[in-house]
């Protein structure tokens, strides 16, 4: 089975993305993406993750032919080809439809630096792309330009897209970004946040450069 690690890691995390509720239903995707062999595995589209076994997951080239599995890739297929395009460095992509991301994404807001945290997406503030219908090529354009040099960005009236080195550290970027926006929805029911000026988040960023464990041969 081509790309068997992958659809077996697919797999365990759609089961955990729906356990952490960052998706309900069937709704969110995650794919991993190699580019030695030019190939991405992407979670099946309509499909309960709790019913979601290795061999259920597509895995498809760059330019949506499907290479291997008997399941209908996901319809947000288009969205993770483009990240992938877009940011060399991208080895995964998690789509979410997180209570709180999603929230600001139907305000139309961007995630501010509420909380330092937000530098785990390598940015001072998390934009919002204007709305597009799922699943549309347009819609993979547009969150590509308005995510820009961060690694996660919000759909308008959608959800969340965020990426990193492995699938690990994308879906662990989700997480952190479901967190700042209920910490930001959270201080904007009792007043106006203070967000960290550019200068402190700066200083923040240059920080989490040596931040954490490393990892051999694996981009940030």
């Amino acid at each position: 089975m081509r790309m068997n690690e992958a659809r077996r890691q697919i797999a365990a995390y759609g089961r955990r993305m729906s356990a952490d509720r960052l998706s309900t239903g069937t709704s969110g995707n995650l794919s991993i993406y190699d580019p030695a062999e030019g190939l991405m595995a992407i979670s099946p589209s309509g499909m309960a993750y709790d019913a979601i076994a290795p061999e259920d997951v597509v895995v498809m080239d760059l330019e949506a032919h499907v290479v291997e599995g008997g399941r209908k890739p996901s319809s947000e297929w288009a969205l993770h080809t483009a990240f992938y395009r877009a940011k060399p460095r991208a080895r995964a992509v998690v789509h979410a439809h997180s209570m709180y991301c999603t929230a600001f994404a139907i305000l139309g807001q961007p995630l501010r630096a509420v909380h330092y945290m937000i530098a785990s997406a390598g940015t001072d503030v998390i934009p919002c792309a204007p709305y597009r219908t799922f699943g549309t090529v347009e819609l993979a354009e547009t969150a590509v330009e308005a995510c820009g040099e961060s690694d996660a960005v919000l759909l308008a009236n959608h959800g969340l897209v965020a990426c990193g080195a492995d699938l690990e550290r994308a879906y662990a970027l989700a997480c952190d970004m479901e967190f700042l926006a209920e910490l930001q929805y959270r201080a904007m029911c009792i007043g106006d946040p203070n967000v960290l000026s550019h200068q402190q988040m700066a200083e923040v960023l240059e920080r989490f450069q040596t931040y954490g464990q490393p990892k051999d041969d694996s981009p940030r």
